[in-house]
């Protein structure tokens, strides 16, 4: 498996029923960039409570998911320049 060299992070929270073609249709259109071009993208519900991240792996693409029973993803706001994630996040 090929790992990424970046995750892009999507902003704008996303409907957790669109499945890999419909997440890759968004990342087209919002982005302007391939699904395919060996970065990750997550994306995330209203809530925060769920994710979704969308990866090529080199020959197709993976669609992995995770819920939070308790509390919300971090994820920052449309106005950050520039946003970190610790390794623990």
């Amino acid at each position: 498996m090929v790992l990424p060299t970046q995750v892009w992070l999507m902003l704008e929270p996303m409907d957790m029923r669109l499945g890999i073609d419909g997440l890759s249709a968004r990342i087209q259109q919002a982005l302007g960039r391939s699904p395919c071009d060996g970065t990750a993208y997550a994306f995330r519900n209203r809530r925060g409570n769920r994710l979704k991240l969308l990866q090529w792996d080199g020959t197709g693409v993976w669609l992995s998911q995770r819920r939070l029973h308790e509390g919300s993803f971090v994820w920052p706001n449309e106005g950050d320049k520039i946003f970190t994630l610790t390794q623990a996040q």
